[in-house]
């Protein structure tokens, strides 16, 4: 087995890319400064961090995290292939951002004690003051802001970076944000080049989604710097404050007060360096953010005199050549097309079905709809995953072995270092577009629901006794188990043991949880995953088997839905796009009357779609509407249907924390996956027995345990928690391990999801901690859980560190989706019987997970959730698509109305289509008539 700690230069993070419009909830106090690694993104599971070395600065309570990579993850981004990988964890601020011609201010008012980080420098060659700060990987930086900065919105700035080049002359970028985000944010960057600095700006909508910026910002050098070790560039940064970018506008305003920035530093120098508009960028080795309040130090009344000395403009040569320098005014920004992707028209070819996302619902459904004899059509937005599906992305010792890095259990946290091609590009949070969907990429965590889960959260129809018909039908196929290797060892378990023990001596229960799944209180146990024989099994292995055997039924991959094609209530086809090239273009029809869409393309996906159709609130639909890629072709306005479509979002609350015993063994699964020597004997081990750690999820998952509170409200919160043998929070990799604390059930906190011009989906209104009682749910399993493993010999806490309250460490971290994410989105297209177009009515689709408003559209995934469930969600979701098959295929089959008969209305539930030679006619809000053409 390879050793433990073998190679720790080599970690190696991905990134959570917040939203730009995002409430925040919570109370930052910026007690120093804050050098926050975006590794702590909530998700299942995380990936190793670096230890930042304990100093003056961190003992004063600075609060300082940094991430380290080093397997470089090369991603084409349009032609310009830029990866500006700065993302950082979001604080609570106000900033704004505009949508069209609507306007929005949305956050709190921070509350900022000083930043004691925060210093004043001046710099010898130009006598500039500066605002200065400096991260733990020796990258400094500093900000000028003029004169009246805090009485009027800045527009421009003056700034000073110094960037250590350890791998040596010309090697290495760095990169600077004015907000804590990378996403929907002005993303400045500069890198040496043959003695000079060049600089270029970027705007990413996701993690995969970087482009060259478009708008008006530019960069006046005023002096720069190249050694041997390292550059540094002061220039002036004009209209920097705000951006905009096809139809997202965003910016900060200087007059609340404040300012955060964000940094990124990477070692190795982007390819194509002469050229800025066209780089080719490796992932960064690690980024922070810092913040506080605008100090009088900002601001200096010599700012009009300083910023002129920003003469010299620095392009780069694109066409070849050295870069060029010239003195005087005239910067310039620059912008690259997309690159276009290749499609194939769509076959002539009607559906009965036609199911849109290859998920844990749009598999399952797929294979009961088909199994029934009904011609369906399942549609999948990326490529392949698994190997026995075409799909080849893995490590070279994977080569000819029909196995890919998403079969091996041991390779599924590679998502989070390397989404490319993988990770959706229309969505600021995480999710897989890639056959499989989120079972295809996750951990694997398989857990039978608990029927609490059912019955607290859905209306009758759903409830456990009326799911558990559907639930055994999963598990008959996907049983699960907590033995993943093929020779049943559990692999350095020593760690997990010391948990289990401590839980044990305290009274808490060893469970087989999916043979006891209603054993959610003080319970223990290992986890338990989809894996079969040694690989990942799931959805893919099981239900996409059976329905690929049949002839009525087909996939397509690589091929996005842009809408449903609907004539008021009635579907009939799909309009569809590539995503990659080889995907379809045009519009695939439904069986003429009887012919149904289910949209499986997850909580943002299947949203996304529907508001694309007409489907949503008013102000959303304007959005899609007023955009210049649908404005011109969507459905008219007498045709939407007002729906809550995007509200009700909801996912896991996260919150760490970290333990150290001497008993935890580390094992670098990201090292592994390079199959470097000392880890050799794992990947043979696995190869030829489909045994060892390879065989089990990365980080080492385990165990698994449970409590429920009862709030002052009188509603019960779930709580799981899931340790993993590694580090988070800082700390280092060997002794460490990270309990991940997960708020499910019972908490009320919602949020939402919108869309921008580019018709890209954000989480604008975050769900954490927004209920007091949910924070206190919070709080409370901290502390019962201190109390649980007081007495573990050798045991020691580190965050909450010792002589911090639980309350005090729960009230002190910031509520974001980086830091708070479990990646476990529902909710944003409800279930229930409040018919969302009136009495003010809550719900998407009714109990049949039909649309309403619509006679043959369906939605059957995570979006349709009313509520947070217990554990992991993957099983829950295959085990409402089937139920939800069941009910679909009970349904009448649709008919078209006779003359004269009703076809629409706002509260009509009936046939929306009219007979041949008929059509339906609106005669008011209420009441729509099949009448002679």
């Amino acid at each position: 087995m390879g050793p433990a700690n073998a190679s720790k230069a080599r970690r190696r993070t991905w990134f959570a890319c917040m939203p730009l419009t995002t409430m925040f909830h919570g109370l930052l106090l910026f007690l120093g400064q804050i050098d926050q690694s975006t590794k702590e993104a909530a998700r299942e599971p995380r990936w190793p961090p670096r230890r930042v070395p304990e100093d003056e600065t961190r003992r004063s309570r600075l609060k300082t995290i940094e991430t380290s990579c080093s397997r470089p993850s090369v991603l084409s981004c349009s032609s310009v292939a830029t990866l500006f990988l700065a993302a950082f964890f979001d604080t609570k601020m106000r900033f704004f951002s505009r949508v069209g011609a609507g306007a929005a201010l949305l956050a709190a008012v921070p509350f900022l004690e000083g930043v004691a980080g925060q210093t004043d420098w001046t710099s010898p060659d130009t006598g500039i003051v500066y605002q200065s700060y400096t991260g733990s990987t020796g990258m400094t930086y500093g900000i000028a802001l003029p004169t009246d900065s805090l009485t009027v919105d800045a527009t421009e700035y003056l700034g000073y970076i110094n960037c250590p080049t350890p791998a040596g002359e010309d090697q290495g970028w760095c990169g600077l944000s004015l907000m804590p985000s990378m996403t929907n944010s002005l993303l400045f960057m500069a890198h040496p080049y043959e003695g000079e600095v060049l600089s270029s700006f970027h705007f990413a909508t996701s993690r995969e989604s970087v482009e060259n910026y478009k708008g008006q910002a530019t960069i006046t050098q005023i002096t720069s710097r190249v050694t041997a070790t390292g550059f540094s560039l002061e220039y002036r940064c004009q209209n920097c404050f705000n951006w905009e970018q096809d139809g997202f506008v965003g910016g900060h305003a200087t007059t609340q007060g404040f300012i955060v920035t964000s940094w990124a530093l990477s070692n190795k120098a982007p390819g194509n360096a002469v050229c800025p508009s066209a780089l080719v960028i490796e992932q960064h080795a690690s980024q922070g953010i810092n913040g506080g309040a605008i100090t009088p130090g900002f601001t200096n009344a010599n700012y009009a005199t300083w910023a002129q000395l920003a003469n010299k403009v620095v392009t780069g040569n694109c066409s070849g050549g050295t870069p060029t320098s010239t003195g005087g005014a005239g910067p310039t920004t620059t912008s690259v097309p997309e690159t276009p992707v290749t499609g194939v028209p769509v076959p002539n070819t009607a559906y009965d079905y036609i199911i849109v996302g290859s998920g844990a619902g749009g598999i399952p459904l797929a294979d009961k709809l088909s199994e029934a004899g009904h011609k369906v059509l399942l549609i999948e937005k990326g490529p392949p995953s698994s190997g026995r599906w075409g799909g080849k992305r893995g490590p070279t010792w994977l080569a000819n072995t029909n196995l890919t890095r998403f079969d091996v259990p041991g390779l599924c946290n590679e998502i989070w270092h390397d989404s490319a091609g993988i990770a959706c590009r229309d969505t600021d949070q995480m999710a897989g577009c890639v056959l499989g969907g989120g079972t295809a990429i996750n951990a694997a965590l398989w857990w039978k629901p608990y029927a609490a889960d059912w019955d607290y959260n859905f209306p009758a129809g759903w409830k456990a006794s009326d799911v558990a018909a559907a639930q055994q039908r999963v598990f008959n196929r996907i049983p699960g188990t907590t033995r993943p290797s093929r020779d049943g060892v559990i692999s350095l378990r020593a760690g997990m043991d010391v948990l289990r023990n401590g839980l044990a001596a305290a009274g808490w229960r060893d469970t087989d949880f999916n043979a006891n799944p209603n054993a959610k209180n003080r319970t223990f146990g290992y986890t338990p995953y989809m894996y079969s024989n040694g690989e990942r099994g799931g959805p893919m292995a099981t239900y996409l088997v059976t329905a690929n055997a049949r002839s009525n039924f087909k996939l397509i991959m690589n091929t996005q839905v842009r809408r449903v094609i609907r004539s008021g209530g009635h579907v009939t086809g799909v309009e569809v796009e590539p995503y990659l090239d080889g995907g379809f273009q045009g519009v695939i029809p439904l069986t003429p009357v009887t012919g149904r869409v289910i949209l499986s393309a997850g909580t943002f996906g299947s949203a996304k779609i529907l508001l694309r159709s007409g489907i949503g609130p008013t102000d959303q639909l304007d959005v899609v509407s007023n955009s210049t890629r649908d404005g011109s072709t969507m459905i008219s306005r007498n045709q939407w249907i007002n729906l809550p479509v995007g509200y009700n979002l909801e996912d896991h609350t996260n919150t760490n924390v970290v333990l150290e015993h001497p008993s935890v063994q580390f094992y670098d699964f990201y090292t592994a996956y390079d199959g470097t020597a000392p880890y050799q004997a794992d990947i043979q081990k696995y190869l030829t027995q489909r045994s060892g750690i390879l065989a089990q999820s990365a980080p080492n998952i385990g165990p698994l345990f449970f409590e429920e509170i009862r709030g002052a409200d009188n509603v019960v919160r779930q709580l799981q928690w899931t340790a993993r043998m590694e580090a988070s929070e800082g700390e280092v990799d060997g002794s460490a391990l990270t309990i991940s604390q997960y708020l499910g059930r019972g908490a009320k906190s919602r949020g939402r999801m919108t869309i921008t011009p580019a018709l890209n989906t954000v989480v604008s209104t975050i769900p954490y901690l927004i209920d007091t009682n949910d924070k206190e749910a919070v709080i409370k399993g901290i502390e019962n859980l201190q109390r649980a493993l007081a007495n573990v010999p050798n045991l020691k806490w580190l965050h909450p560190a010792p002589g911090t309250t639980a309350r005090q460490y729960v009230t002190d971290m910031v509520v974001s989706p980086s830091n708070r994410r479990a990646n476990h989105w529902i909710g944003t297209n409800k279930l229930g019987n409040q018919d969302g177009r009136i009495n003010n009515g809550d719900s998407v689709v009714d109990t049949n997970t039909r649309v309403y408003g619509t006679d043959n559209l369906f939605v059957v995934d995570a979006s349709i959730f009313p509520g947070m469930v217990t554990a992991n969600p993957s099983a829950y979701f295959v085990v409402a698509a089937e139920h939800a098959a069941a009910k679909i295929l009970a349904l009448p089959a649709g008919k078209a109305q006779p003359i004269y008969q009703q076809c629409g209305g706002l509260e009509w539930r009936g046939s929306f289509q009219c007979a041949a030679g008929l059509q339906c006619v609106d005669l008011n809000p209420y009441y729509s008539q099949c009448l002679n053409s």
